[in-house]
Parts: C-alpha cells; structure tokens; sequence
C-alpha cells in the first residue's frame, strides 16, 4: 500500500486530495499547521470525517520546522513516503501585496524545506501545487494559457513565490533526479472552498442583501475549475510512468467575466 504526505491537507484542495487518495486505498499523512487565513476550525471540519480512518493520520505542524519535518521520516508509516503532494501555502494575491515577506516565508522556504525532506528521504514523486497567476497577465478573448508561455513577469509576490516553487522543484529534479510534477491550478471553486474566493463570498453578500465588491470593472475573464477535477489530475500525476520534470495547467478551459 503507497504512502502518500499532503502537506495542507486540512484545506479546501488538500481534503479533497486526502479523501481521494483514502478511497484509492492509500495512506495518507496529513501535514498542516491550521493557517488561521480564515477560520481554523473549517479546516478541522475538512478532515474530520477521516480522522479515525487507520490509513490517515494528521500532523499539526509548522513546515518552517525542519526538525519538526524530519520527524514525519520516523512515523508508523515506515519506511517511507512514496510521494509527496505540496498544497501548503499562504495563498491570496492581494494579501501578498500587503505582507510580501510573510509569503516568502511560507511559500519559498517551505517548498525548499519539504523538497529538501523529499530528497534526504529518498521520496521518488514530487507533486507542487503551482498556480496559473505565473503566467502574469488576464486572459484575453479567445485565448488560453498553453505551458509553453512565458511566466517571467508574475504580477503578484504570491504569483512570483508559485514561479519560485518551480524553479526550486526543477533545481532538485536536475541534481538529485526527484520526479517532479508542477500543476498551475486554475481559480478552484467547489465544496470546503476558501470563504474570500469569488463565488463564495459572492453568494455570502447576496444571502446577506448587501452590495457585491467588484475588482477592476467587471471585464476581466477567470478559468473556474470544479475541485473535482483539480484532484483528479493531481492523483493521475502520481503514476509512476510519468517521470522527470513536467508542468502541467489544469483548468476547465473556458473563460468567464
């Protein structure tokens, strides 16, 4: 039976992931520090229904802690993970904006800690949740983003610490051969999702009869992606025949003001 660490695994993407991979009859560590972005205890309700499965086991933890990381290689879970699915990271571009170095922090250094973990541990797959805001600019009409295209000008920190993360990830792939695999999630929206992402708060304000805030003017297009599907592409990059380094969007494909 495979193992499997989800850091961010009490999250909106990180349960889904989590509940997937306990259905698919795998093992799972859940590894998050219950980030108080919003509200802590959603989290706890994220994976709670998971919690007396024996295949599952959550670890509160801070991913800056290095020995406190290290500690995950010595679990019952023995000898080791097979895989690692990154999710952890402060997420938000406009908050970004305001604490660029809390972003850093947690998402930079975080990736190199748990690649870092990965390679002394001899974990053979490395899943990065990445983000399509590297590619830096909005959608235009009848245009989609293709993995190809340039993302050296990201607009944001956040999306400036994702491009980070990829480099880091292609830097341990090219030294130490770790399989890596970035996914460029697309606006993510569904059950468990983030309280400060459109459609939520959208429908929030309107159960609440009060004005909906509308950044920009309105025109500006988004790629929404059913959580659903965000899991399934991050389970099907587990196969073992997808080896090297690899990036990959994964977006529904249609574009909405």
């Amino acid at each position: 039976m495979k193992k499997i660490l989800v850091t961010g695994g009490a999250g909106f993407i990180g349960s889904h992931v989590c509940d997937s991979l306990l259905e698919k009859g795998y093992k799972v560590v859940c590894a998050d520090n219950l980030d108080n972005f919003y509200d802590p205890t959603q989290k706890i309700k994220n994976i709670e229904p998971n919690l007396k499965n024996p295949n599952f086991e959550f670890i509160k933890m801070d991913l800056n802690d290095r020995e406190a990381l290290d500690k995950l290689g010595k679990l019952n879970f023995s000898p080791g993970f097979d895989a690692i699915i990154h999710l952890a990271a402060k997420a938000g571009v406009r908050p970004s904006i305001t604490d660029p170095f809390l972003y850093e922090k947690n998402n930079v250094r975080v990736t190199l800690n748990v690649l870092d973990f990965a390679q002394r541990h001899q974990v053979k797959k490395f899943v990065f949740a990445s983000s399509s805001s590297v590619y830096g600019f909005g959608f235009k009409p009848g245009k989609s983003f293709n993995e190809e295209d340039k993302t050296d000008h990201p607009e944001s920190p956040y999306a400036a610490t994702k491009k980070a993360g990829e480099v880091l990830c292609h830097t341990y792939h090219s030294i130490y051969d770790l399989d890596v695999v970035c996914l460029r999630f697309f606006t993510v929206y569904g059950p468990r999702g983030r309280p400060d992402m459109a459609p939520l708060k959208f429908l929030r304000l309107i159960k609440e009869g009060k004005p909906i805030e509308v950044y920009g003017d309105g025109t500006q297009l988004r790629d929404f992606t059913y959580v659903s599907d965000i899991v399934e592409g991050i389970i099907a990059s587990l196969d073992e025949e997808i080896g090297g380094y690899h990036i990959f969007n994964l977006g529904k494909g249609e574009h909405h003001t």
